[in-house]
């Protein structure tokens, strides 16, 4: 096994740790790839080479130093593709790692339903339960060419590979920086959409001051919703364009919300991510004559610099200053 699935048990309102752990898992790989909002894979081949140790050994060693630097456990599954370890992961428990050996892959597969295979839709799943192929042995042990026939010739092939444990995925490194996040927990289970909003706009607020300190621009916007009975709503809205600019991440987080069509409930949290972040200096802004927006933009430096000289809550919206 070379590649890990990791899932730590963050709460809700240490869902922003994850950057944090991520540079654990780093310490012993430089391939590690963020799984947004709370887990990360992270191929461990150069790994085991240095450590002398195999994947399942330094499993055991993330999830200690994970508990003992940072409070938090983990599940873990170990496979010797990313495909695989995503799978093992489902089965496994906090504390426990669940290994896939590279020999026992077809045992791992055989019996499960095909909607458990990664990038097998509903759709795709129902076409092939119809002609009978209800399990993954059942659509390993199928021709090709049937398989192609009903769902495609690419797709055809790719589920044939997948179904008889053939995982060409790999692990892409750097997802730690694509991504930034924040959570405003509230003190007890919030009913008033006002202080739902007051929160997000908090939140879309502390986003873009962190996105433009560090020069960068994102395209998509994700909200996650946290209930009284720990269910959780997630929506992701891909922006207009690249931005960092705070009135435009507000906007965006409000539109979700409201979309929502939340009545009366009891909220948790609220957690804002944004997402496929690029350098601010490749990012282009479409002209506007609005004089408005220019002059939100150029209060926007200001108050950064402010921010920077005198900290984060130097100046805040006067929603928030209330």
């Amino acid at each position: 096994m070379t590649i890990l699935c990791v899932r730590f048990q963050l709460p809700p309102t240490r869902e922003a740790a994850l950057p944090e752990l991520l540079g654990l898992l780093e310490e012993f790989t430089p391939v590690v790839e963020a799984l947004p909002p709370d887990g990360a894979l992270a191929d461990l081949r150069g790994a085991e080479r240095y450590f002398k140790r195999d994947a399942v050994e330094l499993a055991s060693v993330i999830r200690v130093r994970a508990l003992a630097l940072h409070g938090v456990d983990c599940a873990i599954g170990a496979g010797p593709g990313p495909m695989l370890a995503r799978m093992a992961l489902k089965d496994a428990r906090p504390g426990l790692t669940r290994v896939v050996h590279e020999g026992a892959v077809a045992d791992f597969l055989a019996g499960r339903p095909v909607a458990a295979l990664p990038g097998v839709g509903t759709a795709t799943a129902r076409v092939l339960c119809e002609y009978g192929l209800d399990t993954l042995d059942r659509v390993a042990a199928a021709p090709l060419s049937t398989l192609q026939r009903l769902v495609g010739a690419r797709a055809g092939r790719e589920l044939h590979e997948k179904a008889n444990g053939v995982d060409r995925g790999r692990v892409v490194p750097n997802g730690v920086s694509r991504s930034l996040a924040t959570e405003r927990p509230f003190d007890r289970d919030e009913l008033d959409p006002d202080r739902h909003r007051r929160a997000l706009l908090s939140a879309a607020e502390e986003l873009g001051t962190r996105l433009r300190a560090l020069d960068k621009v994102c395209r998509t916007l994700t909200l996650t919703v946290r209930y009284a009975d720990r269910t959780a709503t997630t929506r992701s809205r891909t922006l207009g364009e690249p931005t960092a600019h705070s009135a435009a991440l507000t906007k965006a987080a409000y539109g979700m919300y409201e979309a929502l069509g939340l009545q009366r409930a009891r909220v948790r949290s609220l957690a804002l991510r944004a997402e496929g972040l690029d350098p601010a200096e490749q990012a282009s802004h479409q002209l506007t004559f609005d004089p408005t927006d220019e002059k939100l933009r150029r209060i926007e430096e200001a108050a950064d610099r402010v921010r920077a000289k005198f900290g984060p809550l130097a100046v805040l919206p006067g929603t928030l200053a209330a």
